[in-house]
């Protein structure tokens, strides 16, 4: 679905013009006919005779695991994932003459059940393969962790905690890869909790990556920042003037008013909101994503998005009155700033001898 997302939107970039307004629609159509169709032929051939199936041994997972906030979301995904194979089995089960407007209107219909696959299958087949079992006898005791966290505590006041990665297994504990540096040797450690936080503990040392992973307790999915955002069935984007013509514009501009309405172009509101507007909107929803983390450097990070959301609207609302105050001016730019003319070099004509080559040099003869 990844390749045929891809290629469909290529096929829509040409159908757009420089603002991002589609403007030749039956080749945009027909680029969605083309993906509706080769969406439905790959869900059919790879994944139907499968799904009930898959589907079953992701749910019996999701009975073994412990309670936690997410396992409710996640039976409900479950559901929506088996009612849409189910309604894709029901108008697959009329085949429609190949070609036709009937079966250009079934892919149409399939269509948002086929993004329903695409966006939440994942889950069942992480949770089918739940199955997975840390190694056993690589848990630390009591002491052996306390003394492991004392010495990981002390790595990071020194700046030694080199963070790699981390994830969440099924029960919701937020698990944190990191390399240990102590007198220039390096030990892939596993901590529980924020390490940013207090009450992080070490839960177990390993030679490399690979062995953690195969000690630990398997990710699961990580959650989303819009519950009702999907990859695969994104609403059409609303046009903007890119922020390179903007600025050709103010090059090629004579008068006060040509630059003011760039700059009112760049800072409106709206539907077709200008690049600074955008800005504001990409910080704010960075700090959204920083503060869902659920960390203290999330917190952290979100409180600094916000603060410098703030200035860049206060900047915007600069910039806006500056571009109404040059406009008021009415001025255009002295004459004496002249165009350079143009460095063309001449060309001979058409029938105009070329001039012969030089004589090419011999070496002078020698005689014994």
């Amino acid at each position: 679905m990844a390749v045929i997302d891809r290629e469909t939107q290529t096929a829509l970039d040409t159908t757009q013009d420089r603002y991002g307004r589609t403007v030749h629609h039956h080749a945009a159509a027909t680029a969605r006919a083309r993906r509706n169709a080769a969406a439905a032929e790959a869900y059919t051939t790879h994944l139907a005779p499968h799904a009930p199936a898959l589907l079953d041994t992701a749910r019996h997972a999701l009975d073994e695991l412990p309670p936690a906030r997410h396992t409710t979301a996640w039976r409900a995904l479950l559901d929506s994932l088996a009612a849409s194979h189910a309604e894709i089995t029901r108008i697959r089960s009329r085949p429609a003459t190949p070609g036709s407007a009937t079966e250009r209107e079934q892919h149409k219909a399939l269509w948002p059940h086929l993004a329903v696959w695409a966006d939440h299958g994942s889950l069942a087949a992480d949770l089918a393969d739940q199955h997975h079992r840390p190694t056993t006898g690589t848990e630390l005791s009591a002491e052996e962790a306390q003394s492991w966290t004392h010495q990981a505590q002390a790595a990071q006041r020194r700046g030694e905690l080199d963070l790699i990665e981390s994830w969440y297994a099924a029960d919701g504990q937020r698990i944190t890869l990191a390399y240990l540096v102590q007198d220039d040797t390096s030990t892939v450690i596993a901590l529980t909790g924020d390490p940013d936080a207090p009450g992080w503990q070490v839960i177990g040392h390993y030679s490399d990556e690979y062995a953690a992973g195969r000690a630990l307790p398997r990710p699961v999915p990580p959650g989303v920042l819009r519950p009702d955002t999907s990859r695969f069935n994104r609403p059409e984007p609303a046009p903007e003037v890119p922020l390179h013509e903007l600025l050709q514009d103010i090059h090629e501009a004579r008068s006060a008013g040509d630059v003011s309405e760039t700059l009112l172009t760049a800072t409106q509101h709206g539907y077709d909101a200008g690049p600074m507007v955008r800005l504001q909107e990409l910080l704010h929803t960075a700090g959204q994503f920083a503060a869902a983390l659920e960390t203290v450097q999330g917190r952290q990070i979100a409180a600094r998005l916000d603060a410098l959301g703030r200035q860049l609207d206060f900047l915007t609302r600069e910039v806006k009155d500056a571009a109404e105050d040059l406009g008021a001016t009415v001025a255009v730019l002295p004459p004496h700033r002249t165009p350079t003319p143009p460095r063309i070099r001449p060309r001979p004509a058409l029938d105009t001898a070329l001039p012969p080559p030089p004589p090419r040099a011999t070496a002078p003869a020698h005689h014994p």
